[in-house]
């Protein structure tokens, strides 16, 4: 499955409550995502909380387009990835 980074902007920045409430947000979007294949495999986000950077197995970036969508988020740059495991070139 490709892998991309999703730059999201959020101008008034991103807020996740950690409680119940926080918890069944961040469970709609796994669940929205599921239903097109997507995978949101975690998050960076920055300090000011207005910027994330998002790790997704997708199927294609249309997909992705379609569940930010769908959760109400934005997808401001969707970039085809490959991993790099530095751990890998060790003895």
């Amino acid at each position: 499955m490709p892998r991309y980074v999703i730059e999201r902007n959020f101008p008034n920045g991103l807020t996740i409550p950690m409680n119940d409430e926080g918890r069944q947000a961040v469970a709609r979007v796994i669940a929205n995502n599921a239903e097109r294949g997507v995978t949101w495999i975690h998050s960076y986000v920055v300090a000011d909380r207005m910027k994330s950077f998002c790790i997704y197995d997708a199927p294609s970036p249309e997909a992705i387009l379609a569940c930010a969508q769908a959760n109400g988020l934005p997808a401001d740059r969707i970039t085809l990835v490959n991993v790099l495991d530095p751990y890998f070139y060790l003895p």
